[in-house]
Order: C-alpha cells, then sequence, then structure tokens
C-alpha cells in the first residue's frame, strides 16, 4: 500500500534467539520499519543475510550480550545516524534513527533502571531528560518523527496490571513519568493512546516470571510509538499484536504498531 507507512516496534530479548519470530511477523505485516530493541549481538554477528532474503534492509548498533539496537527497512534508508551525539549518552548501544520515505524513524532503547536507589536509575532519569536535546537539536516539532522502542515506562496507571501496588517501582516511578513528559511536551503524541484512549488491559511487557501472565493479563505498557503531531494526525490506527507473545520460546514483549497516511 503506496499511501499507508507501518512502523512496528519489538524488544527482542535476543534477535539470534527470537529471529524466526521476527521473519515470520515481517512476512505476515510488511511493515516500512521495524524497530528492534535488545538485539544483543555485536555488529559483525548481526544476522543480515536473513533479512535481506525477505526483502528488507537492515540497520543496526549492537554489542555483546546487552543491548543493541536496529531498524529493519523495507526500502534503502535515505539517512542512518548512531547514537546521540550528547556526550556521556553513547556509551551503551541505545538509539539509532533512519529516514525512511521522508520519515524519521527514531528508535531507542531507554535503560531499565535497575531500581530506583540505584545508580542505573539516577543513569535513566538523565538519559531520559537527554532526549530533549536531541530532538531539540536536530529537529523541530514540526518535522515528520515517529519515536519507538522500549522506553522501560509505563505512563500512567491505566498502563500497569496493579497502579497501587507498583507505585514507585521502577518503570513506573514519578521521576519518571516526569522527564518522560519532559521529552513529549517538547512535540510528541502518544499515539496508542490517540488511537484508544482510556482503554484498560492493554499491554505490550508480560514478565516471563509470572506464570501465564498473557492469559491472566498481568503485563505492562512499556513499548510505544509516540509521534510528532503531523504524523499523529495521520495516524490510521495503533495496536498491539499479542500472538507472538503466545508462541514458543517468545521474547518477554511483543510488537506494537502504527499505521500512518502519507496521501
Amino acid at each position: 500500500m503506496a499511501d499507508r507507512f507501518r512502523v512496528a516496534t519489538f524488544n527482542a530479548n535476543s534477535i539470534r534467539s527470537r529471529l524466526e519470530i521476527t521473519l515470520g511477523w515481517l512476512r505476515a505485516h510488511e511493515p516500512d520499519a521495524l524497530c528492534i530493541q535488545e538485539t544483543r549481538v555485536v555488529d559483525a554477528d548481526f544476522p543480515v543475510d536473513a533479512f535481506v532474503e525477505i526483502g528488507y534492509k537492515p540497520v543496526f548498533t549492537g554489542q555483546k550480550t546487552f543491548n543493541g539496537v536496529a531498524i529493519i527497512c523495507r526500502e534503502e534508508p535515505e539517512s542512518v545516524v548512531i547514537g546521540t551525539g550528547i556526550e556521556g549518552l553513547d556509551t551503551e548501544a541505545r538509539i539509532i534513527r533512519a529516514r525512511i520515505r521522508g520519515i524519521n524513524v527514531v528508535n531507542t532503547y531507554v535503560p531499565q533502571g535497575t531500581a530506583p536507589d540505584s545508580p542505573r536509575f539516577a543513569y535513566k532519569l538523565n538519559w531520559i531528560a537527554s532526549l530533549r536535546d536531541y530532538f531539540g537539536r536536530d529537529f523541530t516539532p514540526d518535522d515528520p518523527i515517529v519515536w519507538v522502542g522500549d522506553f522501560n515506562v509505563a505512563p500512567e496507571p491505566i498502563d500497569v496490571y496493579d497502579p497501587e501496588a507498583l507505585a514507585g517501582s521502577v518503570c513506573f516511578h514519578p521521576e519518571e513519568h516526569k522527564v518522560l513528559a519532559s521529552v513529549r511536551d517538547w512535540g510528541f503524541v502518544d499515539v496508542f493512546r490517540k488511537r484508544h484512549p482510556g482503554e484498560p488491559r492493554l499491554y505490550s511487557f508480560y514478565d516471563y516470571r509470572v506464570p501465564n501472565a498473557l492469559k491472566r493479563k498481568i503485563g505492562w505498557r512499556i513499548d510505544h510509538i509516540w509521534a510528532t503531531r503531523p504524523m499523529a494526525d495521520r495516524s490510521l490506527d495503533c495496536w498491539i499484536d499479542t500472538e507472538p507473545r503466545s508462541m514458543e520460546k517468545p521474547s518477554d514483549h511483543t510488537f506494537v504498531v502504527a499505521d500512518f497516511d502519507l496521501k
């Protein structure tokens, strides 16, 4: 569909472990860009050929065992930028962007944060807050941007299965909400909530440690597709595809997908 622009995000929790799930999803849904987090592989070992064989062009940055991000592009991207270019922020492979069909697709894997009293939590807050400088330096809110990824933040009570019990925990903490809202206020719209305002129990992450989490709907919405107003106004739909989470040896995350009208 020439007028449709489809973007998806997926934390694979190891691209090589989830390669067949990812390839099958690409064949079935044919996105213009699939943004993957936690590839967990050095660049030399990224499975490029598997994507090329089904007609996709991957761009990526990775590291051994941890982190790593990739954008699997249906067309050759017009440009690719790896990292933020902000001092102290690019020690881990967490951000990549590509311009595809004139749309700036930014893929991020936000640090998890470990615990609110840990140094990693302070690192996470600084990392998120710095994204406002990143976007402000290279773009304006009037540019066509789709920002996606595992943000490791559930923004609202509706985005977690038990907001009272989880309040103040990592990924659902008021300090995280504050810094993420600052980036949002630069000029982003949560496309999923634009399409599903107030709709509960829609999650993208289901912890392996919770028995039958998917069936019991014990989850978190921490994987996001946000867009600047020019793109958000063109959004047709945004949804969470939970089917891959029920497959054999799945990731603990699943795919979030959005369609935009480029007519």
